[in-house]
C-alpha cells in the first residue's frame, strides 16, 4: 500500500506461553503503519464466493522503543463496526488478535481499519496477519490404523518433509510420497510409500507392517541395516518392493524370493553387498545376489541366455551329425541358421558395430545384414546382470518383438514376434541376433515419435494382442503387455513415486475414470464397451495371486469378444452407443474387481458406476 511505510527492529521478538501461535520472530521484527500520523491503517479481504468463511489472526509487537512523551493505541474496526480495543502493544512481545467464530460473508468485502484512540500520539501498527478460508470436505478422514502407522514411522525415522494434517485427504494435498485410495465413502488407505533417497537410518520399521493394504514400498538409496524382515512377505498386497543400495544383509525372506519368481512381486534389492539369497548366506560370505525381479513374471536374465545358449548349442551338435550324411545347402534360409556365430563373425554382419538402433540396460542393438537379409543384433553389457534397476529402463521401451527373450526360453515364430536367428557366446562376449524389424516394433507403432509410422488405432490393437495371446504365453507377462496396449504408459512411471502400471490402472478405476485409461492418441475412436472389457482382462492377468489369473484360453476367448464389439461398432456406426443404455459387463471369468456398469449417451462423457 502506497499509503504504509515500514519499522523494523534487530532485538528479537518474543511470544508468551499462553499464545499457542507465536509467528516467528523475524516476522514480527517489521511492521507497516500509515504515513500520516492521522490516518487509520486500513486493508481488506475480497470474499472468494456469497458463503466463503474466514477466520482472521492479527499479530501485534511494539519494535520502537517509546520516548515518555509518545504513546500508541488504537481500536480494530470491522466494516465501519467496534470489533476490538482499544489496545496497546507491547515493546517486543506478541499479541495475538483473532476471531473465535469464522466470518461469513455477506456478499461484499472485509473492510478492516485500525484507527487510533485520542490520547495516542503515534499511528496504529500490524506485524503480521493470517487468513484461513474454511473448505468443506466431503472426502473421509484417513483410515486410522494407517494414520497411527504412517505417524509412527515419521518419528521413527525423523522424515524430513512436509507431512502435516491428514495423510491422504483432502486428495489434492496427501503427503508427499504416499498415495492413497479413494473409494467413494470408504476411508483412504495408504496404497504406496515412497521414501527413497530420504536419509534413512536403522532397521525397517515394523510399523510398515500396519500398511495392510500396500500395494509398493520404496526404500532404496538410504542407509538402512539389520536383515529384511519376514513381515514383508506377510503384506498380502504387495506388488512393488525396492530395497536397493543399503546396508541390508542376511537372507532375502523365502517367502519373498518366490512371489518374485512367479510375477507377483517386482523385488529389488540390488547393491547390499552383505545381503544374499535365502540358504546362500552360508556357504559362502559378501554375495551380491542380482535378482532381476520383472513386470511380468520375467525371469533371470542369466538363467534366460543361459538356456537359449544351452538349446541352440545342442541344436548345432544335432545338425552337424546330420550334415555327414546331407548334401551341403549353399543359400540356407534364415530358420535354418540359427546357429552358434563368433565375435569376428559378429563383427563383420555389423560391419564393425558401425550403426546402432537401439540401446537398454542389456546393452546395444545394432544393425547388420546376413548376405542379403537385414538382422538386429544385440550385444550385452557385462553390467547387464546387475538387476532388476537396469531392466527397468528396458522395461519402460518394452515391446513385443523381443518378448521371446525376455519372457520365455523356447523358440517361437509368429508374425507379432521376432524370431531368433543365431547367437554369439565367446568369452565374455555374448550377443543375441534376430530378425530385423523393418516397419518398427509396437513402440513405434504406439508413440507418435516417428512421424512415417501410423499409430496403430484400437481394433488393429486387439488384434496384436489377441494374436499373442494364441504361442499360450505367461499370463501376468501378458496382462502387462495388454496395458501397456491399451495405456501407452511405461510399466514403470519414472517419476518420484515410480508407480506401476498396474497400479495407475487400478487407482483410475477406483475413480471410475475409464476413459483417461486409454491411449489419448486414439482420440476416442473406440467402443468404450471393448475397451472397459480389455482392462479388466489384463487386470485380472496381473491379478497378485496367481490363481485368480485367467488361462490363457479364457484370455483368448474374452479378447475375441473385444474384437467382435468393437469391429460390430465399426459395421454399425454408434447406432447404439446413440440410445440411452445401461449395459452390464459380465466376465466369465473369477475375479475380485468390483464390476463396473457403463452408461453411454452419444456426445456425453460416459459414467462409471462402482457396485
Amino acid at each position: 500500500y502506497e499509503e504504509w511505510t515500514g519499522l523494523n527492529t534487530s532485538f528479537t521478538i518474543e511470544s508468551p506461553s499462553s499464545n499457542p501461535y507465536r509467528p516467528p520472530s523475524v516476522v514480527m521484527s517489521t511492521a507497516a503503519t500509515p504515513i500520516n500520523d492521522s490516518a487509520p491503517l486500513v486493508f481488506h479481504l475480497e470474499p472468494e464466493g456469497a458463503t466463503s468463511k474466514y477466520y482472521i489472526y492479527m499479530h501485534f509487537a511494539e519494535v520502537v522503543k517509546l520516548k515518555a512523551n509518545q504513546s500508541r493505541s488504537f481500536n480494530v474496526i470491522l466494516n465501519g463496526e467496534h470489533w476490538y480495543g482499544p489496545f496497546v502493544p507491547e515493546y517486543l512481545w506478541t499479541f495475538t488478535l483473532y476471531s473465535k467464530a469464522a466470518l461469513t460473508s455477506t456478499g461484499g468485502k472485509y473492510v478492516f481499519s485500525l484507527v487510533k484512540t485520542e490520547n495516542s500520539t503515534l499511528p496504529p501498527i500490524i506485524n503480521a496477519i493470517e487468513v484461513y478460508s474454511v473448505k468443506n470436505l466431503l472426502q473421509s478422514e484417513t483410515d486410522q490404523e494407517d494414520v497411527g502407522a504412517i505417524t509412527k514411522i515419521k518419528s521413527t525415522y525423523g522424515v524430513k518433509r512436509n507431512w502435516q494434517g491428514d495423510p491422504c485427504a483432502p486428495q489434492a494435498y496427501s503427503w508427499e510420497g504416499l498415495i492413497c485410495s479413494y473409494d467413494g465413502y470408504n476411508a483412504p488407505r495408504v496404497i504406496s510409500l515412497n521414501l527413497s533417497s530420504s536419509g534413512l537410518t536403522g532397521k525397517i520399521s515394523a510399523d510398515i507392517s500396519n500398511l495392510v493394504m500396500l500395494q509398493c514400498l520404496d526404500l532404496s538409496d538410504n542407509s538402512l541395516t539389520g536383515l529384511v524382515p519376514d513381515f514383508l512377505s506377510q503384506l498380502q498386497y504387495l506388488t512393488v518392493l525396492n530395497l536397493e543400495r543399503n546396508q541390508l544383509n542376511g537372507s532375502i525372506p523365502t517367502e519373498l524370493l518366490e512371489r518374485s519368481k512367479n510375477g507377483s512381486l517386482l523385488l529389488s534389492v540390488g547393491e547390499n553387498s552383505n545381503l544374499c539369497g535365502s540358504g546362500l548366506c552360508k556357504k559362502k560370505k559378501n554375495i551380491i545376489i542380482p535378482i532381476v525381479a520383472s513386470t511380468g513374471g520375467f525371469f533371470i536374465l542369466s538363467l534366460t541366455v543361459a538356456a537359449i545358449l544351452w538349446v541352440l548349442r545342442r541344436r548345432k551338435q544335432q545338425r552337424k551329425a546330420q550334415e555327414d550324411t546331407k548334401p551341403n545347402i549353399q543359400n540356407p534360409s534364415l530358420e535354418s541358421i540359427q546357429r552358434q556365430f563368433t565375435y569376428s563373425d559378429v563383427q563383420r554382419i555389423t560391419n564393425n558395430f558401425e550403426r546402432a538402433i537401439g540401446k537398454g540396460g542389456f546393452g546395444t542393438v545394432y544393425h547388420g545384414c546376413i548376405d542379403d537379409t537385414q538382422v538386429a543384433v544385440k550385444i550385452l553389457s557385462p553390467s547387464s546382470f546387475q538387476g532388476y534397476h537396469q531392466f527397468e529402463a528396458e522395461a519402460s521401451n518394452y515391446n513385443l518383438a523381443f518378448l521371446i527373450f525376455h519372457t520365455c526360453t523356447f523358440i517361437v515364430h509368429h508374425k507379432n514376434l521376432t524370431s531368433l536367428i543365431g547367437y554369439c557366446y565367446e568369452g565374455t562376449q555374448m550377443g543375441l541376433i534376430y530378425e530385423y524389424m523393418a516397419n518398427g516394433d509396437l513402440e513405434t507403432h504406439l508413440s507418435d515419435a516417428d512421424n512415417n509410422v501410423k499409430i496403430l488405432c484400437w481394433k488393429d490393437r486387439l488384434q496384436v494382442a489377441l494374436d499373442t495371446a494364441q504361442e499360450k504365453s505367461d499370463v501376468y507377462s501378458f496382462g502387462i503387455v495388454l496395458l501397456r496396449i491399451i495405456t501407452n504408459r511405461p510399466v514403470i512411471e519414472r517419476s518420484h513415486e515410480m508407480s506401476h502400471i498396474s497400479h495407475w490402472v487400478s487407482f483410475m478405476l477406483s475413480k471410475g475414470d475409464i476413459e483417461n485409461i486409454v491411449d489419448p492418441r486414439l482420440y476416442g475412436d473406440y467402443n468404450i464397451n471393448s475397451i472397459l472389457k480389455a482392462v479388466e482382462i489384463a487386470m485380472l492377468c496381473v491379478s497378485p495371486t496367481s490363481i485368480k489369473r485367467p488361462t490363457m484360453d479364457q484370455v483368448v476367448s474374452e479378447l475375441k469378444e473385444c474384437l467382435t464389439i468393437e469391429l460390430s461398432q465399426r459395421k454399425g456406426g454408434y447406432e447404439e452407443e446413440s440410445k440411452d443404455s445401461i449395459e452390464m459387463i459380465n466376465m466369465n471369468l473369477s475375479t475380485d474387481l468390483n464390476a463396473l456398469i457403463v452408461k453411454s449417451t452419444r456426445g456425453v462423457s460416459s459414467d462409471f458406476i462402482r457396485v
